[in-house]
This record gives structure tokens, sequence and C-alpha cells, in this order.
């Protein structure tokens, strides 16, 4: 028993610490994703050694001790995403201006699911202004056109590989553009919406492909996509919306270096994970579809809608654009340190922001 602790301990400990590694191997990165997963196991095996103690005192401590610190520290990460942080957006009036709302909801399908109807039936519900559609291919086009009456505005990029995109809009899209930023099989979508006051909102929507042994054998490729979106949009004075299935947890440090970069808010920080993967294992799930937006919104609404048959829950989110930015709270800022990180790692893919279409 003391040699399973002892073992259990060890792993547990390197589960925790290896993500601080700035390497970008996949099983390293993957380690990102499941906080909430290891922050349970490690309470249980402190638990174990209460039950079960080592016939040594000193490795009692030391066990105890290195447990009880790596979950402090996945508590940490997984702290703002719950009703005890304050909220970083502010919730908008109770009647906003329907002229200045945006109501946006984003769905990563499954290339394989064959039923349609029930994401066809969310969007008929929830009406929002436009979606995206992430493992989009020609059949999965084909039933979204449908809806094409009440969203006379699309991008379409139908692909067999997992990484078709579609964006459906009432909302009128000026220079809309299909970019395929660092890989040549994983496109985005850039586009300028235009508001029913007039107003600009740059939009861009994004999938990079994941670190796994199936994919990318490292994180760099989807690293250099998120950190040059977010170098391309950071001085951006009009309203700015980056949504999509980034591959990448909620509290993962590319994502931090994203919003540091970029200087987007997130609308779950204070309220909720909002977990949308894997939807048939509960008990695994984390926040992998995200909506960021700047300092020009208010949130009228966030909610996870149900399971469409994909492996992904949708997600849904209603915006309220104000006329005074600054009642927010503060994203995180860069220090030269993470400028320095983001251009080494968009030299490493041979991207700059210059590439990033603005479509405003």
């Amino acid at each position: 028993m003391d040699i399973a602790l002892g073992l259990a301990t060890l792993l547990t400990v390197l589960a925790a610490v290896a993500p601080l590694s700035r390497h970008t191997a996949w099983w390293i990165r993957g380690l990102d994703f499941p906080v909430t997963q290891i922050a349970f196991w490690t309470a249980l095996l402190i638990a174990a050694h209460f039950f079960f103690p080592p016939e040594s005192p000193r490795l009692f401590l030391i066990d105890v001790t290195a447990l009880f610190f790596c979950l402090l520290w996945q508590l940490w990460r997984i702290w703002p995403y719950t009703p005890l942080h304050p909220k970083e957006i502010t919730s908008a009036s109770a009647n906003p201006p329907e002229d200045a709302r945006l109501r946006l909801l984003v769905s990563n399908v499954l290339g394989t699911n064959r039923d349609a109807s029930k994401l066809l039936t969310a969007i008929k519900r929830e009406k929002p202004d436009l979606f995206v559609t992430l493992e989009t291919d020609s059949w999965w086009q084909e039933k979204l056109d449908t809806l094409e009456k009440d969203y006379p505005h699309s991008l379409k990029c139908p692909q067999d590989n997992l990484y078709g995109m579609h964006l459906y809009s009432k909302l009128p899209l000026e220079n809309a553009e299909i970019e395929f930023l660092v890989e040549d099989h994983v496109p985005s979508m850039h586009a300028c919406l235009r508001l029913k006051n007039g107003r600009a909102v740059r939009l861009h929507a994004l999938h990079p492909a994941p670190p796994s042994p199936t994919e990318n054998e490292h994180s760099k490729e989807r690293d250099a996509e998120l950190v040059v979106v977010a170098r391309a949009v950071a001085e951006e004075e009009d309203p700015v919306i980056v949504t999509g299935d980034l591959n990448d947890v909620a509290w993962s440090p590319t994502t931090h270096l994203f919003r540091k970069i970029s200087g987007l808010l997130d609308p779950r920080i204070g309220r909720a994970p909002f977990s949308t993967f894997p939807a048939d294992f509960p008990l695994l799930r984390w926040p992998l579809d995200h909506i960021f937006h700047s300092d020009h919104f208010r949130l009228a609404g966030l909610k996870r809608l149900e399971h469409i048959g994909s492996d992904h829950f949708p997600i849904l989110v209603d915006l309220v654009l104000n006329a005074a930015p600054g009642e927010n709270g503060e994203a995180p800022e860069a220090d030269g340190d993470d400028r320095a990180r983001a251009r080494e790692i968009m030299a490493g893919e041979n991207v700059k922001p210059a590439d990033v279409p603005d479509p405003t």
C-alpha cells in the first residue's frame, strides 16, 4: 500500500506541475485540460493517506504536504470560473436596447454526426443573430442552408477533414474572408458585423487543431493561431469578438497569454466554466468552446445548450453593446516576457499580425 500511495502521489504531483513548463509536447499540454479532475483525484488521494497512512510518518508528511499544495494550485486555476470570483463582465440592464444586442450561438457539430434536427431546433428556438458551426461539411451545409431565409448573410467553408466551418447571420457581413492562418487545412473566418444601430463589430471565428497524438504532436500550431489573432486585435478600437472551438481550456497558459495580448474579456469569469466537451462524459468535461470580447459589451445572457448529438454542447451568448466602455473588470495585462513569448510563438510558425484579415 505504501508503494501504491507513493507512486500515485508522484504521478499526481507530476501531472500538476508539468503544465507549468512551456514545453509544447501534446502530452504535457494535454494536462492543461483536466484541472478539475486532477483536483478531485488529489483530494481523494489526500483522504486515502489518512485512511491508509504510510508506516513512515515522514513519508506521510511529505506526501500529504505535496498533495495539499497541488490541490491548492488546481483550485486556484479553477477559482476564476466560479461565482466566488468577481465577475469580469458587468451584467446588462434588464431591458437593453434591441438595436445594440448581439446574440451569438457557437456549435461544434461533430463531423460524423448526421442528425441536424437538434441543432436546427435550437437555432429556431433561441433565434441568435448569427451562429458559427464547426466540423461542418457539405452535408451539414445543405441542412444549414434551410435557414437562409432567416439568415441571408453567410460565409461557408465545407470540409471533410473535421475543420469545415460555417457562419450564418441575420446581420450584414462586411469584408468577410476565409483565411488559413497557420495550417493549410485549418480555416478561420473574419468578418465585420453591422449591428442594427449601425455600429461595426469585428468578428474572428477560429478552430485550430489540437495538440494530440492523432493531430499535431505539439501545440505550436494552435498556440500560433491564437497568439497571432490576439496580436492582430490588440489595438483595435472597434468592438471585437473572438469565438470558436479553440481546442484549449480557459485556464491554460496559452489562453491566458491570448487574453493578455488581446486585452479581451471572458464572460465566464465570476459565473461558471460552462464546460462544453466531452458532452457524453459529465465527469470529464472542460470549457473548450469560447467567446471572448472587448470591453465594449455587457452580458445579457450566457448558457450552454442541450445535447445535439455532438461531442460538444453548443454555447449561446447574449451581448449588449455599451456606449461607454470601462464598466467591466480589466483583462490581465501583458508584460515584456508575455510579448516576447508571443513573438517567439509567431516566429516559430512564420505568422504575423498582418496575416489576419482586418474586416472593419
